[in-house]
């Protein structure tokens, strides 16, 4: 459980579900983790958690500002940067005909142009063996009722991989996306309720939702140099939701 000794990694949205997952799993693989998040009462509950081998930096990724903070955290404690796990997301639905300008920024200032800036004030940091790991979902390849502005926006993400593997050339760093599928997070639990979590369970053929610790699994394999020859892919950890 030595993949990713002294490694150092940020994790944006860190501080719960999927992304404190797999901040317990880069620990545990021996790596040093930044975790990001914008309330300063799960930052605090999560580092007590993960132990002396995080940090938390309080910020969202819609402000540039935030970013440029945390990435001066980093330099200052840790010289370099390893790895960037781009997992802060938002989503909500709404169907066509209801769609806001409110709605469509909120998504796409988060999941895009955050992600985008996460990944681009990362770069300066890291060198060549680095990963850079972005948050995907079934979303971006299936089409649901209601969740169209977010499912763009995850098709986005699918696609900023394929284009930043080629700017990316000669410099040794890897992009990827991790795209889950319904996952079993407290978010999750809050928004669909007991009735809503047996519905999405039902969606794809091994009729459960994922545990967290799931997704952090792949994030660790597309971290480590156990994926060292993919670049530009899309590992889905979905049921098989997104592939039938």
């Amino acid at each position: 459980m030595t993949r990713l000794n002294g490694k150092t990694a940020v994790i944006t949205g860190g501080a719960t579900g999927i992304g404190l997952a797999a901040a317990k799993r880069f620990i545990e693989e021996g790596a040093f983790v930044f975790i990001f998040g914008r309330r300063q009462d799960a930052l605090d509950a999560a580092v007590a958690e993960l132990g002396p081998n995080a940090r938390a930096v309080k910020g969202s990724v819609s402000e540039q500002s935030d970013l440029d903070r945390l990435y001066a955290a980093v330099k200052a404690e840790r010289g370099t940067l390893d790895i960037v796990f781009a997992n802060a997301g938002a989503g909500n639905q709404l169907p066509l005909g209801k769609i806001t300008a409110e709605h469509i920024d909120e998504i796409f200032d988060t999941n895009v142009k955050g992600l985008i800036f996460t990944v681009q004030k990362a770069l300066p940091l890291m060198g060549p063996g680095a990963s850079i790991i972005l948050t995907g979902s079934s979303a971006g390849t299936t089409g649901a009722p209601a969740f169209s502005v977010y499912s763009a926006s995850k098709a986005a993400v699918r696609n900023l991989a394929r284009t930043w593997a080629q700017d990316l050339k000669g410099t040794g760093i890897r992009v990827n996306v991790l795209s889950p599928g319904p996952t079993a997070t407290e978010l999750a639990k809050a928004a669909l309720g007991e009735e809503g979590m047996k519905v999405f369970a039902s969606m794809n053929p091994l009729e459960r939702m994922a545990d967290p610790a799931e997704i952090a699994a792949a994030a660790v394999f597309l971290a480590s140099q156990d994926s060292s020859f993919m670049t530009a892919s899309e590992v889905a950890v979905d049921g098989g939701l997104a592939q039938i």
